[in-house]
């Protein structure tokens, strides 16, 4: 283990465990009722399973979810040829800390580096967000995309997919909004300027993957997380909120995990939870994923909403700038902090 390299040790009590139980009970939602509903009406029943698995697992899996089958094909194919090419054509979309969307390998996890390669890019190009975390800084910059020329359908099938999911992550925040009694459209209004953006994941084959991970522990920050996984090769793990066991999710084709993200925990004064999550590595097989996450506008106060407030339930969270806890979470990609990154317990009102 000696030529192992350190930076990607997790600490031992962080280390997964190669057997970990797999996921039953993780719920699957059918959303054909949402398409097939003449009047625009989400069945009490879709409603109901959709509020317990975010309030019991706070994820679940969507079958039947409308994002045309040859656009994920295409994607996972421009996803395999772009990671397939030499180190040195990918590093030419290279990202850095002026730069947050392209390639990386260098990713850190709660300061641990995480074995795996990713390729970012925005939805909205350019996407408008704080130049930085710095509360008295009200500069803003642009977040423009850094596209591989010598893949030429590349940036379409990425585009074309990211578009059909977007609808997806619209579906769901209604659906989510009705199941907190709320109108449907509550949620809309959030996403006019939105941050949202899309990962291509590869996660090579590891000597030591009893001692790394593809992914290091962590919640996501945003309002929802849309993940593609790969049908072959396991790897998504998830902490039961009933026990704090790690369970693995095992893949369900045709399907997507949808994860509750940090801002729709504050949004829902905390019925629904983020929860942690994290990816395994594998010792003979490579593993490919593709992420979603549907973020709102970079000028989003989130706050519990005033709608789910009253005196026996008072407000969970102080409100925060969702432009300015991206921007600091940016950072902690690319180095280490002092501090663990920002998470939305930061916020919690201590009652």
């Amino acid at each position: 283990m000696d030529d192992f390299d350190q930076a990607f040790i997790q600490a031992p009590e962080h280390r997964p465990k190669l057997s970990d139980p797999e996921a039953d009970g993780i719920p699957t939602v059918d959303l054909s009722p949402i398409f097939n509903s003449p009047d625009g009406t989400f069945p009490d029943d879709l409603v109901r399973q959709i509020a317990s698995a975010s309030a019991d697992w706070g994820f679940f899996f969507v079958v039947n979810h409308g994002v045309p089958p040859e656009k994920q094909r295409r994607i996972e194919a421009a996803a395999r040829e772009f990671f397939g090419q030499s180190l040195e054509e990918k590093r030419k979309v290279r990202r850095d800390e002026g730069v947050v969307t392209g390639y990386s390998n260098t990713e850190l996890t709660k300061n641990v580096r995480d074995w795996k390669e990713v390729f970012d890019f925005v939805v909205a190009d350019p996407t408008v967000v704080p130049a930085s975390p710095e509360p008295d800084d009200d500069q803003l910059t642009k977040w423009t995309n850094r596209w591989p020329e010598y893949l030429p359908e590349f940036r379409k099938a990425c585009e074309e997919y990211v578009e059909e999911l977007e609808k997806l992550g619209h579906k769901l925040m209604e659906l989510l909004a009705v199941s907190l009694g709320l109108p449907a459209e509550r949620f809309r209004d959030y996403f006019k300027e939105t941050t949202s953006f899309g990962r291509l994941n590869h996660y090579p084959p590891c000597p030591s993957p009893e001692l790394a991970l593809g992914v290091g522990r962590h919640k996501d920050p945003g309002v929802l997380t849309v993940l593609a996984q790969d049908d072959d090769v396991e790897g998504l793990e998830v902490k039961r909120k009933r026990d704090g066991e790690w369970i693995r999710v095992k893949p369900v084709p045709d399907s997507y995990v949808v994860n509750v993200g940090e801002i729709t925990q504050a949004w829902s004064n905390e019925r629904y939870e983020s929860v942690e999550h994290r990816a395994m590595v594998n010792h003979k097989r490579e593993r490919y994923s593709i992420a979603f996450f549907f973020n709102p506008s970079h000028s989003t106060i989130v706050e519990p909403l005033k709608e789910l407030i009253d005196p026996e339930n008072p407000p969970k969270y102080k409100s925060y700038s969702w432009g300015k806890y991206l921007s600091n979470r940016m950072l902690s990609n690319f180095k280490k902090l002092n501090v663990d990154n920002i998470q939305v317990s930061h916020f919690k009102i201590s009652n």
